[in-house]
Order: structure tokens, then C-alpha cells, then sequence
């Protein structure tokens, strides 16, 4: 097995690995066909709508915080699993069944969105953490990073079979092939062989939440990913909005070129998981390069006057944004301590999707009353200061300056690795 694919080389992975491919294709199939259907069949291409359905979605991650983190970190992680992907699949056929007798309302969208958001809030940090367990220390970076190229690949596949779905039998339908993607992930994990599972020091106990702020408050390079992650995930990260109002508002296109938009930019996304893959562990350094570059990846695909210019840049996008949010999971999950884990990624979790219901309705606004392409302006905005706030993180914490060596200016790091806070913390 070579070594990008090294983690594979487990059973449990491989098994988990199927599973969730299969799987993702579905999740990316819904979410494509329901923020289509808000945007052009509930509403009058109203992005503000699709900006709620988000916030709905994703807002349980922060309210929840207090007890998902904890549930990770206690319970069982394969069970929990099992009952969050079961309820999500039971709620993705009931949302299938009611559009395609045709009783859809946006509040009944708005009501499972919610619902999928509170299964999901249990489910990230326990899939997050999971992966831990079914490969050890030294492969744990490659399997985040083979995860998200398993989410982006389903990516290229799910959009835009979605937007041809959508067109030709109507979005109830692509909702009921997602619930049965489910059943791959329940399968795959009561298939997996027990006895070669990694299990995680467990937390004993209740309300330990608190443990996860003090263990972070006290990590400096814990706190820049963070603060990172949230300006991004919370402004940067809704192409949602953005390619559902620049195909339909801009360049006039249907469902199935929406699709196809997403599925672009998720050929970008793969490869930048992959690249990921093949380092034996994250670098820091990346996580700002990433932030800045997703910046300008987006000040670009702002003005880019055709539609496939702009999947052109969406795939520079993908790149760059999968580049900056794989670095910042595997730095995290390396970094922290294995019996505070659940709960420091519940947090990362909360963070990186839980400051939807804040940027995308703002985005959703900004596109709506000023325009797409300006809705993708404040995309950019969010890289751009992400990026300078780890410059500073770099300045303040490890000492980089600009030095002239040989004759030609260079930025170098003067602390070492043992003199940073984070390592005596550790």
C-alpha cells in the first residue's frame, strides 16, 4: 500500500472508508436538490431563504455544543454513530416522501433542516473522533485527509447527478436515494471487526465541556486554528448561496448546471485532499497559505464574466479551501490530548458550522440586495483576514521575521519547536 493510501491498509478503515463514500454521494445529492428547491420552487430566487435553511441546519452544532462533545467523548462511538445516521436517513425519507406527494412548504424545509442539524451536531465530533480508532497515531493525518478526499469525491458525483435529477423527476426523489444511502454506513459499521478497534480513553465525567475550553485557552496554536476556522466557516465557506444566485441570477442557468457547478469546484476539493493525504503530517504554515489563496481564489471567481471561468475558479477554490480545512483537523485532532478529543473537536465542529446561522443569512442578504458576485466579495474578505490573523499567530508565537540571507530577503521562524507555549502544554 503505498503512502498515500497507507490508512487502507486496515480493514476497519477500508470497511468505513466504503461505507461513507457511498454515503456522502447522497448527503451531497440533498443538500444540492433542497437548496435548489428553496431558491426557485419555495421562493422567488430568494438567497436569504437558503441562507435561513443553512443557519437552520448547521446552527444546532454551536447551541448543542454542551452535551455533543461530552456524548463523544463518553459513549461509544460506533453505537452513537449508528443512531445518528440511522435518524438522519429516517428524516431525509420523510422529507422525500412529502415533495413528492407535492405538500412541501419552505417551513416544512425549514423543520427538517433543523432536525438533520441536531443529528448532525451528535454525529461530526463522534465521526471525527472515530477515525482515531480505526487506525493508529502515525496514520491518523492520512486518514482525515483520505476522509475529506472520500466527501469531495462523492462531491464530483452527488451535485450533479442531483441538479439532472431534480430536473427530471423533481427533487422528492433525490431526497428518498439518500435515505437509502444511509444503510452503507450502518452496514459498514456493524461489519467492522471489534477487536481491531483503537478504543479512546473515555471521559467518566458529566459537564466536562469546560475541560475542552481550559485545555484550548491554554494552546495557542489550538486558539489561531480556531479563530481561523470560524471567519471562514462562518463567511467564507456558503457556496450554497454563491453558486445557486450566480447560476440562476448571473449567467441564467438551470438545476443541472448548478449541479455541475458544485461538482466542479469539488474536483478541486479532491485533489487538495489528496495532496493532504500524502504528507506524513500537517503543517501549520499551510493552514494560512490556505487561507490567504482561498481569499483570492474567491476575489477571482467574483469577477469572472462566463459560467465556466467561473467553475474554473471554483476549482481553485476547492483546492485551496480543502488544503486550509484538512490541515486544520488533523493539526487539531495530533495535537490534542486523545481523553479531552471528543470534546475539542465538538468545539472545532461547533465553530466551523455552528457560525452558519450568523454569515449565511448575511451572506444570503448581501446577495440579494447587492448582488452575487458581492456576496462572494465577503468570501474573500474572510480568507484574507483568516490568513492575516495566523501571520500574526507566526509573528507573536514562533518569532518569523524578515531576514536578509545571502544577499535576498527571506521570512524565517526563530523559535524553536520545544520553546512554543503549545509544546509545554502539551
Amino acid at each position: 500500500m503505498n503512502n498515500l493510501f497507507r490508512s487502507l491498509a486496515g480493514v476497519n478503515y477500508r470497511i468505513w472508508f466504503l461505507g461513507a463514500i457511498v454515503s456522502n454521494v447522497g448527503t451531497w445529492m440533498q443538500r444540492t436538490a433542497q437548496d435548489w428547491i428553496v431558491l426557485t420552487e419555495l421562493t422567488h430566487n430568494n438567497a436569504t431563504a437558503v441562507g435561513v435553511t443553512m443557519a437552520l441546519q448547521f446552527g444546532p452544532q454551536l447551541v448543542l455544543l454542551p452535551v455533543t462533545g461530552w456524548a463523544a467523548d463518553r459513549f461509544d462511538r460506533r453505537k452513537l454513530l449508528m443512531c445518528t445516521q440511522g435518524a438522519m436517513g429516517l428524516l431525509g425519507a420523510g422529507l422525500g416522501i412529502m415533495t413528492v406527494t407535492g405538500v412541501v412548504q419552505l417551513w416544512h424545509v425549514y423543520v427538517f433542516a433543523l432536525l438533520l442539524g441536531v443529528a448532525a451536531a451528535f454525529d461530526s465530533p463522534a465521526r471525527q473522533t472515530f477515525v482515531g480508532e480505526l487506525v493508529d497515531a502515525r496514520n491518523l493525518s492520512n486518514a482525515v485527509a483520505l476522509n475529506s478526499a472520500s466527501f469531495n469525491a462523492a462531491r464530483t458525483i452527488g451535485p450533479a447527478v442531483a441538479g439532472l435529477m431534480t430536473a427530471a423527476v423533481g427533487a422528492g426523489w433525490v431526497f428518498l436515494i439518500n435515505a437509502v444511502t444511509f444503510a452503507a454506513v450502518l452496514i459498514s459499521l456493524q461489519l467492522m471487526k471489534k477487536d481491531q478497534l483503537n478504543p479512546q480513553l473515555r471521559s467518566s465525567r458529566r459537564g466536562g465541556l469546560v475541560d475542552g475550553f481550559r485545555y484550548v485557552r491554554r494552546r495557542p496554536d489550538i486558539m489561531v486554528i480556531l479563530v481561523m476556522v470560524f471567519l471562514i466557516g462562518t463567511f467564507g465557506l456558503n457556496f450554497p448561496i454563491y453558486t445557486s444566485t450566480m447560476a440562476s441570477t448571473v449567467f441564467g442557468k438551470g438545476a443541472g448546471e448548478f449541479g455541475v457547478l458544485s461538482s466542479i469546484m469539488a474536483v478541486g476539493s479532491v485533489a487538495g485532499a489528496l495532496l493532504s493525504a500524502r504528507r506524513e503530517k500537517p503543517r501549520i504554515s499551510l493552514l494560512f497559505v490556505g487561507a490567504l489563496l482561498f481569499g483570492v481564489g474567491c476575489l477571482i471567481a467574483a469577477v469572472m464574466p462566463t459560467y465556466w471561468l467561473f467553475g474554473a475558479a471554483l476549482a481553485l477554490i476547492g483546492l485551496f479551501s480543502q488544503t486550509l480545512m484538512t490541515t486544520a483537523n488533523g493539526t487539531v485532532q495530533l495535537a490534542t490530548d486523545p481523553a479531552v478529543r471528543g470534546r475539542v473537536m465538538a468545539i472545532y465542529m461547533a465553530i466551523f458550522m455552528g457560525g452558519t446561522p450568523i454569515g449565511a443569512p448575511i451572506v444570503g442578504w448581501v446577495a440579494d440586495v447587492l448582488g452575487p458576485r458581492w456576496g462572494l466579495g465577503v468570501g474573500a474578505a474572510s480568507g484574507i483576514v483568516a490568513g492575516a490573523v495566523g501571520v500574526y499567530y507566526l509573528v507573536r508565537w514562533r518569532g518569523l521575521r524578515l531576514r536578509v540571507r545571502g544577499g535576498r530577503p527571506a521570512f524565517v521562524l526563530e523559535e524553536p519547536e520545544t520553546a512554543r507555549p503549545e509544546a509545554a502544554a502539551a
